[in-house]
């Protein structure tokens, strides 16, 4: 009976853990776009890395609100697909698909990217640890992004944004014909649809947001 009983218990924390998880995009989103950088920097472990030589919240409220203030007049962000995998009880990775909207001086540009994350429980709560965003296109509204080099903001040189980078299948894909399909793999494992997507490679560098 201790063994079931114990075994509901983590299946419950589980739940409980997901769904704690899956609103710390919303809440990004909601935050960031009614620039309430307090709420915003929160959602982040208190001793979150800013840079080399600073570390904590305060010094990611300087960033975010000169971030946030001088790039962009207004923001929307509309989150979408998640999938969150877990690592232990207190740490998982997630990716989130986001369609943005920016007001930036002259220009309404609009952004497809997705957000490869890593979460941590601390104190009984869960946060983000990092965030590493990953671009395919980001133009203005009228100008629909054909071609390559997707990342046109204003006043910067159009760049290649990193959608495809952590995804060895995309080049996979594209190596072969339709006349040389392999044959259909093994169901990822539960938890393992990320890992398994990525072949196992290492978990890639990440920066914050």
């Amino acid at each position: 009976m201790a063994d079931i009983n114990q075994d509901l218990l983590a299946r419950i924390d589980r739940l409980e853990s997901i769904e704690e998880i899956r609103m710390l995009p919303a809440k990004y989103a909601l935050s960031l776009d009614m620039r309430d950088i307090d709420a915003h920097v929160n959602l982040f472990a208190p001793d979150i890395r800013i840079s080399r030589d600073k570390v904590g919240r305060q010094h990611m409220k300087a960033w975010a609100d000169d971030t946030f203030r001088l790039q962009f007049t207004g923001t929307s962000h509309h989150i979408g697909g998640h999938i969150i995998e877990f690592k232990d009880p207190d740490h998982a990775l997630g990716v989130v698909y986001s369609k943005n909207e920016h007001e930036t001086g002259p220009e309404w540009v609009i952004m497809q990217m997705l957000y490869w994350d890593d979460y941590e429980r601390v104190e009984g709560r869960w946060y983000f640890r990092r965030r590493l965003p990953c671009y395919w296109y980001a133009v203005d509204l009228n100008k629909p992004p054909i071609g390559d080099k997707k990342m046109r903001w204003p006043g910067r040189e159009p760049y290649d944004g990193s959608w495809h980078d952590l995804w060895p299948t995309w080049k996979e894909f594209w190596a072969h014909s339709s006349a040389d399909l392999p044959e259909v793999a093994a169901p990822a494992p539960l938890d393992k649809f990320l890992e398994t997507m990525r072949r196992g490679a290492p978990n890639p560098k990440i920066r914050v947001r």
